[in-house]
């Protein structure tokens, strides 16, 4: 259920390697959020959304997956001022699923990495990370 008073920015960020498929890459990205237009940028996938509803989806795969207490450590670790990250398996993207990555090295192509930035950063994660639906 989306948190309709919540205001967040989340973008996806994944560096795509040369023997990579660029569009294949984005594809994980999307996978992760829905389908939403991801680009290049530098040498990178990005994609970015400010829908609360995409957001929903993230949150829907950390409950569902059973990794949300992982996934509130590692925001609330790597939180600074009004933003923060979390790091996702770009193999488990590819097919559809939220992966936390406890380093980059848990992922063999590099991760992708979720910023999360809110002027209500804590309730952001409080809700990302809640507990009250099973």
């Amino acid at each position: 259920m989306a948190h309709p008073e919540l205001r967040v920015k989340v973008t996806l960020e994944a560096n795509v390697s040369p023997s990579e498929d660029p569009s294949k890459v984005v594809g994980a990205l999307q996978n992760i959020v829905g389908a939403l237009q991801g680009a290049m940028k530098n040498g990178d996938a990005v994609l970015t959304t400010k829908d609360i509803r995409a957001v929903s989806h993230i949150r829907d795969q950390l409950r569902d997956r059973h990794v949300r207490s992982a996934a509130r450590r590692q925001l609330l670790l790597n939180s600074k001022g009004r933003t923060t990250f979390m790091m996702l398996n770009r193999q488990a993207a590819a097919a559809g699923v939220v992966a936390i990555c406890g380093s980059a090295e848990e992922s063999p192509l590099g991760p992708i990495y979720a910023n999360v930035e809110s002027d209500d950063l804590t309730a952001v994660i409080d809700w990302l990370t809640a507990y009250e639906e099973g």
